[in-house]
């Protein structure tokens, strides 16, 4: 059994020391092995390799036949140690000894009800995760990445029209020399702050900025997205998601992306959602990339590749969307990779795709659908309709094969 301690900016409660004072190895950061050494823990003291994760499972195999224990910051669970080594060792070889996290102490400080605000987590993460907490009136905790996330958040803000917003960083929590920071994104004037940090955003935007991704309801504005053209608008956008229908934790596969904004959206709905992005061009590859990071979904998976042969390695889908290239043998490919109860949708402009996607229809059921969309423009002094080109739409789930079928 592996013990995860959670320990406090102050060090170890008694009950830590125990664990610590029978232990043959001590696991951590070397600010948590510094409090070993001051405490005079006999244990092999051995701290975390870099980078952890490769040579995580082999550190792991080493000490799995001595008594460990593994000191982490306050609820190892919290974007912690505790969550990694459950995942890698499974639950029943890790217990977890948690103390309060600096995401509760910051809340008290703050005086923030749990309900009333969002948490990020930035230690070595992307900063572009914030952008999806981004709307005004929000509250966000960030778990920051070290002494210059605070600088750095400041300048994000201010960049995306959100120099109103008041910024308070909370330093060392818990500890003897625990210190305070506020001010405003606009004028954020600490280059650099204590290294163990979190960071507390009331979200306000500037007078006169028009910050994009302010929603996380499905049909961004199309003018969100940086685009050749080659983009799902809204209105059908919207559609496609409402028949996707993704639940929390889910991967879509989004074959022939274009400016990836379905795969976009589908991971801004929850934040454990996953997307692969397939897309053979590298020019609209690379604009997957700046659009998933400007609108805070910078884990969005890029795959450069032809959608007929670079689907074979990608891990099992629990939905697809084909915007682009919705061939009989992408669609074959597709519906072949997609799991049990999973959801497909495809779309089409063409009259060749078309009839593509109603021979899949014709093979595996589902709705057959025909957007047409018309906005209003200005004829002269009066206004009419002009309409877009239509899309058909294909929605199916894939059903579990019937007695005849696997006969």
């Amino acid at each position: 059994m592996i013990e995860v301690v959670g320990v406090r900016a102050d060090g170890p409660d008694e009950a830590a020391r125990r664990l610590l004072a029978d232990a043959e190895v001590v696991l951590g950061g070397e600010r948590h092995l510094a409090m070993a050494r001051a405490l005079g823990v006999g244990a092999e003291l051995i701290a975390w390799p870099s980078p952890m994760r490769p040579a995580l499972p082999g550190l792991m195999a080493s000490v799995a036949d001595r008594r460990v224990v593994v000191l982490a910051s306050g609820d190892p669970m919290v974007s912690g140690i505790g969550s990694t080594l459950v995942r890698l060792l499974g639950p029943d070889a890790v217990r977890i000894h948690p103390a309060a996290s600096s995401l509760a102490l910051a809340r008290a400080e703050m005086r923030w009800p749990e309900e009333t605000c969002d948490f990020v987590s930035l230690v070595g993460r992307d900063v572009n995760r914030l952008r999806r907490h981004l709307a005004p009136g929000n509250r966000v905790i960030a778990l920051s990445g070290g002494a210059g996330t605070p600088a750095a958040i400041a300048e994000l803000l201010r960049a995306e029209g959100f120099g109103a917003t008041r910024m308070t960083v909370l330093a060392d929590l818990g500890a003897p020399e625990q210190a305070r920071y506020d001010g405003l994104a606009a004028d954020w004037p600490y280059d650099t702050v204590p290294a163990l940090n979190v960071l507390c955003l009331d979200v306000a935007v500037s007078a006169g900025a028009s910050p994009v991704g302010l929603s996380l309801a499905p049909g961004l504005p199309d003018e969100d997205f940086e685009n050749d053209g080659q983009l799902t608008k809204r209105d059908v956008r919207a559609s496609a998601l409402a028949h996707l229908r993704p639940c929390p934790g889910e991967l879509l596969w989004d074959v022939g992306a274009g400016a990836g904004s379905v795969g976009i959206e589908w991971s801004r709905l929850d934040r454990r959602n996953r997307t692969i992005a397939v897309e053979r061009d590298p020019e609209r590859a690379a604009r997957i990339r700046r659009n998933a990071d400007r609108l805070g979904v910078p884990e969005l998976q890029v795959v450069q590749a032809d959608a007929a042969s670079g689907l074979g390695d990608l891990p099992t889908p629990d939905a697809v969307f084909i915007g682009g290239g919705a061939t009989t043998a992408v669609i074959e490919a597709c519906w072949h990779a997609l799991r049990t109860g999973g959801r497909l949708v495809a779309h089409t402009v063409t009259l060749e795709t078309e009839q593509a996607i109603i021979d899949a229809w014709q093979r595996h059921g589902g709705d057959l659908t025909r957007l047409s969309v018309e906005t209003s423009q200005p004829i002269g002094r009066f206004t009419g309709w002009k309409p877009a080109r239509p899309v058909v739409q294909w929605s199916a789930t894939k059903h579990p094969p019937t007695a005849e079928e696997i006969v």
